[in-house]
């Protein structure tokens, strides 16, 4: 099983982009792990969000495969505490039949398309996050989620 991250746009902020390559390189210890970005969309001033949706929503769906388990960051998805999200995750990586692809979309969020390629929709927090953020944000938590998993003495509960 491979787990990937996948973004809209690319992570430019330094101290966002060190952050996010650190547990990168902590869960290689764990899993195949990679975080793939699609470019951000140019010229996009005179579409409206909709449109801007489904444009990115085009390329989000040409980077997952038909076998991948897709996992939407999305203010509406299940939020879980970390133990739980922990359990969930092994849950998946027990099976190991499928990769995991968890996507964090665009400024405007994910198009009904995109919606109803997901098997499901996980959230980080009833807070909202900037999306470059998120992307460090959700790698720390995979890297506790599997130190949980081991009986690691990373998360202090």
């Amino acid at each position: 099983m491979r787990i990937t991250l996948l973004t809209v746009g690319k992570t430019d902020v330094k101290w966002v982009k060190e952050g996010l390559d650190m547990y990168v390189s902590r869960l290689a210890h764990y899993v195949p792990f990679q975080v793939r970005e699609i470019p951000e969309l140019k010229n996009v001033s005179a579409l409206s969000r909709e449109q801007v949706k489904a444009r990115e929503g085009v390329l989000v769906l040409k980077a997952v495969r038909p076998t991948d388990e897709v996992v939407l960051l999305d203010e509406g998805g299940r939020e879980f505490r970390s133990a739980d999200f922990a359990g969930w995750l092994e849950e998946r990586v027990s099976r190991g039949s499928r990769d995991l692809v968890f996507v964090v979309g665009g400024a405007y969020g994910f198009s009904p398309d995109v919606y109803s390629r997901a098997d499901s929709k996980l959230s980080l927090s009833k807070m909202t996050f900037p999306h470059q953020m998120v992307r460090t944000i959700f790698a720390e938590q995979l890297y506790r989620a599997f130190t949980i998993m081991r009986g690691e003495p990373y998360h202090h509960e």
